[in-house]
């Protein structure tokens, strides 16, 4: 069976596409799942991430590649045949060149930061996503538990034209850190960052499932 795509994208920087690539990705690996990590974008977070995974551990335990905007489909189409997931990092851009990695996913994960303004920032993704017919799903990244501001967007989110995840990922130090170390959050001693991954996890995977 060919492996499933799942491509983060959002037009706003520093949404957390990074973030959730390298710990979902790591939580697949957890589960005796087989991972590739491909990343289109030029800053190069996630290839930094994995060298440094390589530098720490001796072996990363997933496959890695680069390419260009136009070289995702080939990547793809390669990169499905050797592993259960596939996950695509890309730029903080909503263009043509980003259609690519849309159209190769079988799902598309949108972060979004706790305000209105990454909010807002999702429209030209989804916009790219509904010609693509492709199916999409907001996550509430860096998320104040509580807070009257967290409670809005995540109202404002739930009435997108996209699914809306029920797990939330909590603004938490130990993301920060431990993706400066190669490790995922689940790898960083025990937190409460560990479920919340795996509940993630658990909602991407039934998504993806027939």
């Amino acid at each position: 069976m060919a492996g499933k795509v799942i491509t983060m994208a959002q037009q706003k920087g520093g949404s957390g596409k990074t973030t959730l690539a390298v710990n979902l990705a790591v939580a697949f690996r957890r589960r005796g799942m087989t991972v590739a990590l491909l990343d289109t974008d030029p800053q190069g977070s996630l290839g930094r991430w994995f060298m440094a995974r390589r530098e720490r551990l001796g072996e990363a335990g997933m496959e890695f590649s680069t390419a260009s905007a136009w070289g995702v489909s080939y990547e793809c189409e390669k990169l499905r045949k050797q592993v259960d997931v596939v996950l695509v990092d890309t730029p903080p851009k909503v263009d043509a060149d980003l259609r690519p990695a849309l159209r190769e996913a079988d799902l598309i994960l949108v972060p979004v930061a706790a305000s209105h303004v990454d909010l807002w920032a999702t429209e030209g993704v989804l916009d790219l996503a509904a010609r693509e017919r492709r199916r999409v799903t907001v996550v509430l990244n860096r998320a104040k538990a509580g807070t009257r501001l967290a409670e809005e967007v995540a109202e404002a989110a739930a009435g997108l034209t996209a699914d809306l995840a029920v797990s939330r990922i909590a603004n938490r130090v130990i993301y920060a850190e431990t993706l400066g170390q190669g490790l995922g959050a689940q790898e960083g001693g025990r937190s409460a960052a560990r479920d919340e991954i795996d509940a993630l996890a658990d909602e991407v995977l039934a998504r993806l499932a027939p």
